[in-house]
């Protein structure tokens, strides 16, 4: 089929093809997919974060426990969790645009593990009223006086279970 038909036959045809394709992408009716699956967790719209150093929340990191914790208290609260390394040079100057972003992000609850994350939330929780800060360290910060809205966890062993308590209160005060 050559010429003006054999034209008109393929653009009829490719047509048809991309209207098929646009069906299947985009689905049909939405109610005839059933309901959603009774297993998935559904969540609060409550968002803990943690601000981490460059490796993350890895085993042997000081991350990792206050990930574990911050699990076990997803669990409970239903609140979603996430984390964000600071990736680069480890300092509160260069941890500061990444807790902005978390911030801007809406996270309710924010978490930092790590010398310059637990720095740059320190000196940042009192411009910050509405966020509930956790800070895993020991005794007060730098600047003397901590905000009402700061916890600090204490280092060793009851890391996960300090952490997971610090979130279940935040996450009741934030909703």
């Amino acid at each position: 089929m050559r010429g003006r038909r054999g034209a008109w036959a393929g653009g009829g045809a490719l047509l048809v093809v991309c209207a098929l394709v646009a069906v299947w992408v985009f689905g049909g009716d939405d109610e005839a997919a059933g309901p959603p699956d009774a297993r998935a967790r559904q969540y609060q719209d409550v968002d803990a974060c943690l601000l981490t150093g460059e490796d993350g929340i890895k085993t042997g990191t000081p991350a990792a426990a206050v990930w574990e914790g911050m699990e076990a208290a997803s669990g409970d609260t239903r609140a979603r969790v996430t984390h964000v390394p600071v990736m680069g040079e480890q300092t509160a100057a260069n941890a500061l645009p990444h807790l902005n972003g978390l911030i801007q992000r809406g996270c309710e609850v924010v978490l930092a593990a790590g010398e310059a994350q637990t720095e740059t939330v320190r000196k940042a929780a009192a411009g910050h009223p509405r966020v509930r800060f956790v800070v895993v360290g020991s005794g007060r910060g730098r600047g003397g006086a901590e905000a009402g809205n700061l916890t600090v966890a204490a280092p060793g062993d009851g890391v996960p279970g300090e952490v997971a308590n610090a979130v279940r209160r935040a996450v009741k005060a934030a909703q």
